[in-house]
């Protein structure tokens, strides 16, 4: 059992799910372990015959539909991971996953999707959540413990892969550890532009509805300047949104991957307001020949080429946005130039990367994959 895969959980699609994927392309023999799974999450991102092995939570009541509830375990849980028999572990970490203790002598590289987001932004988190000023001041202890938690594992690991310089940026402010890139992977031969004639004239958000991802920003922006909005994607934050969402706002739900690409393609334009780490959809949509408009913060600002695939606009209210809509013009971009600059950030150029690094800690990787 050479490679053990350590994920934080199986329990949504995101873009971490689509990293899981293509690193299973380089290592078909892995055995994978997770916090909590569901088997519809599995089933889309790990072949059928490879194990995966799950924490004690997957057995307790609601843990894999409401896994916050169990926030406090969730440490534990990857602490008490039996890794015994791997030759090389590798942790896709975003919050717990980097916390294994990996076997005596055997390296661990971690591929950093950023440090634990909501305990070194607690603020940024708690002010777009609901709760009670009691539930406040114990998430604030709780994150206290986690951030110490985090900074005292990041010693387990023997080197970090950041995904962009984002988070590069991050691993240094709160870890002290120098990490090298490599940008997550986006097959773009999935992705085709469309026709002009084929184009719609709407604006798009596909993203997991949570209230860190401000898509509140986006709708109330289209609400005032009466523009079609089409929101894809489903999360706890969906009832609020639909109940300020206009006439030109339209919830499509969650939609297949044949469905995104069609969004995608013929879209006006995506609209991003979150900060992400990365982002994945934003070279989906440049693969499609479809514009960005985007917040100026975080991973959109090395994915997108301002004036070439797409604009920016600075704060994440709906003022900024408003004046970044009205101001864009879809024939300012080329449909070409954004398909090229998405093709900076292809799946080949992910898995050869990894190839290399994966090579450098004795493991050699699947040849066909990269």
């Amino acid at each position: 059992m050479p490679l053990a895969i350590v994920h934080d959980y199986l329990n949504q699609l995101g873009g971490a799910e689509k990293v899981l994927s293509s690193f299973l392309r380089l290592a078909p023999d892995a055995t994978v372990y997770t916090s909590v799974m569901r088997a519809e999450v599995r089933d889309s991102c790990v072949p059928g015959d490879l194990p995966v092995e799950t924490s004690f939570l997957q057995r307790l009541p609601f843990a894999v539909e409401r896994t916050r509830l169990y926030l406090p375990l969730l440490p534990l849980a990857f602490e008490r991971m039996n890794l015994q028999g791997h030759e090389l572990v590798l942790s896709i970490s975003s919050a717990f996953a980097k916390g294994i203790r990996p076997p005596d002598g055997i390296p661990h590289l971690c591929y950093c999707q950023t440090p634990m987001r909501f305990a070194w932004n607690l603020d940024g988190y708690l002010r777009y959540e609901r709760v009670s000023s009691v539930t406040r001041a114990a998430v604030r202890l709780l994150m206290a413990r986690f951030r110490e938690w985090d900074v005292n594992t990041s010693k387990r690991v023997t080197e970090f892969i950041a995904i962009s310089r984002t988070v590069q940026e991050r691993i240094w402010r709160f870890y002290g550890r120098e990490s090298r890139i490599v940008y997550p992977p986006v097959d773009t031969e999935m992705y085709r532009p469309v026709s002009p004639q084929e184009k719609g004239e709407y604006y798009l958000v596909l993203s997991r509805l949570l209230p860190y991802k401000r898509i509140d920003v986006a709708i109330e922006s289209c609400n005032r300047l009466r523009l079609p909005l089409i929101v894809a994607g489903e999360g706890r934050d969906e009832p609020r949104l639909r109940r300020m969402a206009g006439a030109t706002v339209r919830f499509a739900g969650r939609v297949s991957d044949e469905e995104a690409r069609r969004l995608l393609a013929c879209a006006r334009a995506l609209i991003l307001v979150a900060e992400e780490d990365f982002g994945l959809t934003p070279v989906e949509a440049m693969a499609s020949g479809t514009p960005v408009i985007a917040y100026r913060a975080g991973g959109a600002t090395e994915s997108v080429v301002e004036g070439e695939t797409g604009m920016f606009f600075d704060g994440q209210e709906p003022e900024p946005l408003m004046e970044a809509l009205r101001r864009f013009n879809p024939y300012d971009y080329d449909p070409q130039h954004c398909v090229e600059q998405a093709r900076r950030f292809d799946v080949s150029r992910f898995l050869s990367a990894w190839q290399q690094i994966l090579r450098e800690y004795g493991y050699h990787a699947h040849a066909e994959a990269a």
